[in-house]
């Protein structure tokens, strides 16, 4: 008889794991609390997928040889607890695909700069030839394109909530950009057990596999310091310069040094810009050398690399006003880099659904460049409290269109409007691509 397959959730990740699933000829049944989007019920369809919406039906769920649990899905969920009672496996939907493929895996996690490092190294490789696929919490689901593909290496961005799920995978490189407090909501409010999920990235790799990690984070330095076994390390750093690594050199010159060969650019030659984009060049030179690419390849990708949506990304000027989108930065250590990288006066537009957030980290650069606050979130009362003594015009709003409209008012030319919430999206919007998407037409509508 086939093992039973219970998939949690119905968007991307348990979608692209059902398909998988059934492609394996498991005995696959979907459950969703929420209505399923028509994309994903119409691709459920075409391969014969049995499922459930806005419901769990325990008789239905229940009798699994194992459950798949989509990431949004958090631990205290009542359905979570019954499939621990009844000592059912839960595992995450990387956990799964990976028992279907032996591609290489470059797996990617980190606070922040995830997505763009992961794009950036897929960029890398492509550019160098590779079978490569970029997947997991960008683009479509690693079980959907294991299911439908078949590279030899695939880019990984993931997320901690995915390492949760994690059992027997394993990365042969792993990258950890960064550990800052993030979804402390779902940790419960404990910064040490989100730590330990971020390090599970490093679960089960050898010592012939490698780990590329920032220096010059305090957390990393120091849990990686006392790491007894496990990957060979490769750090980067702003401060420090290695033997075998990355660094910046005079604040001008990044330079990698990898398999006795070395990678000389000037600073200005990225096409990221501010220090944390200069940490996540580092990071994907160091995993395209690993891959033994050519240093010629991995200067030009650094140098012609096309960022992410809502990251940084500029809308353009109204009337000498700039507006930037940087909707992706969903928690404080994100738009703390973006306030960083400007150098303008900024209307800095703020707010969402607060995760437990420390504002105090952004009191200096508000001091220094933030002329006024437009608040966009259904409770902005921590925004207020915390800044009404720095920024004498905080604003309120409900919409997109209203912030920016808001903002364009109490700029003058050469400011920037900066959209960088510090926050989730989810009281507002569906997530941080309507967010930004949302913006963007309101900014085009002025």
């Amino acid at each position: 008889m086939a093992k039973r397959i219970v998939i949690l959730g119905a968007a991307e990740s348990g979608t692209g794991a059902a398909i998988l699933a059934a492609k394996n000829n498991l005995d696959v049944f979907v459950s969703d609390l929420n209505p399923i989007k028509k994309q994903y019920k119409n691709a459920l369809k075409n391969h014969d997928i049995q499922w459930e919406e806005a419901q769990h039906s325990n008789e239905l769920i229940l009798n699994a040889d194992e459950v798949v649990k989509s990431p949004g899905i958090p631990d205290k969920a009542p359905i979570i607890k019954a499939l621990r009672e009844n000592n059912i496996p839960v595992i995450s939907e990387i956990e799964f695909a990976a028992r279907y493929t032996d591609a290489k895996r470059i797996c990617i996690t980190g606070s922040n700069g995830k997505t763009t490092t992961t794009l950036l190294t897929g960029h890398i490789l492509k550019k160098a030839g590779l079978n490569v696929k970029v997947a997991g919490n960008v683009g479509k689901s690693f079980a959907w394109q294991v299911a439908t593909q078949n590279p030899d290496v695939y880019v990984l961005e993931i997320s901690s909530f995915q390492l949760d799920g994690m059992i027997d995978f394993r990365a042969d490189i792993s990258v950890l950009l960064n550990i800052t407090p993030d979804h402390l909501d779902r940790y419960d409010h404990d910064f040490e057990k989100y730590v330990q999920s971020k390090l599970r990235i490093l679960q089960n790799q050898r010592q012939t596999d490698y780990c590329i990690y920032c220096y010059d984070d305090p957390v990393l330095k120091k849990r990686l310091s006392s790491l007894d076994g496990g990957p060979r390390l490769i750090p980067f750093s702003l401060k420090e310069r290695f033997k075998e690594g990355a660094w910046l050199e005079n604040e001008k010159k990044l330079r990698i040094n990898i398999k006795t060969e070395e990678i000389n650019m000037d600073i200005h030659e990225l096409a990221l810009i501010g220090k944390h984009n200069i940490y996540n060049s580092m990071a994907g030179g160091i995993a395209a050398r690993l891959m033994d690419l050519r240093k010629e390849v991995i200067k030009e990708s650094l140098s012609d690399f096309q960022n992410v949506d809502h990251r940084l990304e500029s809308l353009g000027s109204v009337r000498g006003i700039e507006f930037i989108n940087d909707s992706k930065a969903t928690n404080v250590n994100a738009t703390w880099y973006a306030l960083e990288t400007m150098n303008r006066p900024v209307i800095w537009i703020a707010g969402g659904q607060d995760k437990g957030n420390d504002y105090f980290m952004l009191e200096n650069l508000v001091k220094n460049k933030v002329k006024a606050i437009i608040c966009l979130g259904e409770d902005n009362e921590r925004i207020k409290k915390i800044f009404s003594g720095i920024v004498n015009t905080i604003i309120e709003t409900r919409s997109a269109k209203d912030a920016a409209k808001a903002a364009y008012l109490c700029a003058d030319k050469e400011d920037v409007v900066l959209l960088s919430p510090a926050c989730a999206s989810f009281d507002l919007f569906e997530n941080f691509e309507d967010r930004g998407n949302q913006f963007k037409k309101a900014v085009y509508d002025l």
